[in-house]
């Protein structure tokens, strides 16, 4: 096991070999450079084949699955493309978030709640491992994004917070512990998501800032990035009108952004990713074809995930045999891909032991350090009635209601399942149940009256930050049950899952505790800290506009 991780460790701290470079460079054909500016899906497995033999793409993305079963599929793609390959994922909560049996970590938000740039250092570590494991050589995090913004509906708890300082040294340390550790870092997402309120996945966002502003806010946890020598950069969908005089143009395509700021500004010299070119914050105003065209001439050097990998690989075919991208800018950008891919050893070795996988992925050291970071992130912002720490007793009865924005969409399954075994371990006479977004009028009433006859109340609001999902809010009926609940006489602990924002909508909450993740991880350490088994120690990342400043928290 330890040679293993030796050759991780020398592999992301070695230089990339340059004469293997130029020398694959020079075997090249140009429609086989073309292809390293190409990524496509690991799925369907059929496509990824085809994209490999007949568009010489050089990155794959994977999939979400079984640890193994993806290691074994990034294995049989590696063997078969005459380039090794980028391999990618959004380990954004750790190996974990797509990798079945992996270590699931809280998120950034957590993490810097913490104060301890340590444990973002530990949690990187672990995930680099445990990727690079599984095959995953590249990882898209972390998100560099300042957010200042309380109503962003995709960025929020995915950022270490909005304060640009703070930001900047959680990256930059988060940073070092993947590619100390055997993976390519990917801060994104460039020049910054924070302050919009708009998910580029569903629409563009507009970003309306001078330059003063960017280097002031956006710009710094960038900066820090590239000093702890960040390997990637990914963009970001949303128009800067300040910066690029074309109306609707994104950064992704822009090259005032990519070349003028990243480029040329902050000398940035590593690989630039296009956030997914399916998102539409792109398509809905681009084709394929245009787009794919656009990003090249505009810096970036890998389409991510294209909606149609041949048309893009067809478009920027067309575009170098014109002469409209020229043969010196595709060197360019073939030339930093395989510096990466040398940097990370995938020259003298592409594939991964699936024997040793075992070993590694999911081990009870990795998930300590995961139940650390979320044990220490739990930030008690409010006890107005003094009702915490609730004690076990096997004679309270405590009624748990479970507030979920909706029903369905949950990638990792059902969530409560910790929250109620836990709780019931503590409390014996106590019940779970849970509202939805197509929960009845019915069944609200039936929730009341449950509640009526309880001792304590347990109260946990799940508000997931996802793709395609454009709102962060509770529906009229959610918040109205928590404020009749708040209005009650009952000790009442209201703990949020997922944004941190959910005071702004119900301020009558009396007693409000934040985890800043939906992980098993901060579900245990949610019960642990209502019972009095560790501390609140967690400090807000960012502002409750209108209730508690940044760094607020009560022991």
């Amino acid at each position: 096991m330890r040679t293993f991780f030796v050759l991780l460790l020398v592999a992301s701290s070695v230089h990339a070999d340059d004469r293997w470079v130029e020398r694959t460079l020079r075997s090249m054909t140009v429609d086989e450079k073309i292809g390293q500016l190409v990524m496509a899906r690991s799925e369907p497995i059929r496509d990824a084949w085809r994209a490999i033999e007949e568009f010489h793409v050089g990155s794959i993305h994977g999939g979400i699955g079984d640890a193994a079963a993806v290691a074994v599929t990034l294995n049989e793609l590696q063997r078969m493309s005459k380039v090794p390959l980028l391999t990618s994922a959004n380990l954004e909560g750790g190996a974990g978030y797509v990798l079945y049996g992996a270590t699931r970590m809280p998120l950034a938000m957590a993490i810097a709640a913490t104060g301890d740039e340590r444990l973002a250092y530990e949690a990187a570590r672990v995930t680099a491992r445990e990727g690079r494991a599984a095959g995953v050589n590249v990882n898209f995090y972390p998100v560099a994004d300042v957010n200042n913004n309380p109503a962003n509906p995709i960025i929020n708890i995915r950022s270490f917070g909005e304060d640009p300082a703070t930001v900047s040294r959680f990256v930059a340390a988060y940073v070092r512990g993947i590619q100390e550790n055997g993976q390519l870092a990917t801060a994104k997402h460039f020049p910054g998501h924070g302050d919009v309120a708009v998910d580029s996945h569903l629409e563009m966002p507009t970003l309306d800032v001078a330059r003063q502003r960017l280097d002031a806010i956006e710009l710094p946890p960038f900066r820090a990035a590239i000093e702890a020598g960040a390997g990637a950069f990914m963009t970001a969908h949303i128009w800067l009108p300040k910066l690029e005089p074309k109306e609707g143009l994104p950064a992704t395509l822009s090259k005032p952004v990519l070349t003028a700021l990243l480029r040329d500004d902050l000398k940035f010299e590593g690989v630039l990713f296009t956030d997914s070119m399916g998102m539409r914050g792109v398509t809905s105003a681009f084709s394929v074809e245009e787009a794919a065209v656009l990003a090249i001439e505009a810096g970036a050097d890998i389409l991510v995930t294209p909606p149609d990998v041949e048309a893009a690989y067809r478009a920027l075919q067309a575009s170098v045999r014109s002469g409209r991208i020229s043969t010196a800018r595709l060197d360019q950008s073939v030339r930093r891909v395989l510096r990466a891919k040398s940097s990370l050893g995938l020259d003298r070795n592409r594939t991964v032991d699936i024997v040793r996988l075992v070993e590694t992925v999911g081990s009870p050291a990795n998930r300590a350090v995961a139940q650390r970071v979320a044990d220490q992130a739990i930030t008690l912002v409010r006890d107005d009635k003094k009702v915490l720490p609730l004690r076990p007793s096997t004679e309270l009865r405590v009624v748990q209601i479970n507030v979920l924005d909706t029903r369905t969409g949950w990638r990792e399954g059902p969530v409560g399942k910790v929250l109620a075994a836990e709780l019931a371990k503590r409390f014996p006479r106590s019940v779970t149940v849970h509202v939805d977004d197509q929960t009845t009028p019915a069944e609200y009433e039936l929730v009341r009256k449950l509640a009526g006859l309880a001792d304590a109340l347990v109260v946990n609001g799940f508000v997931r930050v996802a793709s395609y999902k454009g709102s962060i809010n509770l529906n009229d009926a959610q918040t109205k049950l928590l404020r009749d609940l708040s209005a009650s006489k009952k000790p009442l602990a209201f703990t949020a899952f997922g944004s941190p924002y959910v005071l702004m909508h119900v301020p009558e909450l009396p007693a409000y505790a934040v985890t800043y993740d939906i992980g098993q991880a901060s579900e245990l350490a949610a019960i642990k800290a209502l019972t009095g088994e560790i501390p609140y120690r967690g400090r807000l990342p960012i502002e409750i506009p209108g209730f508690y400043p940044l760094g607020h928290g009560l022991n």
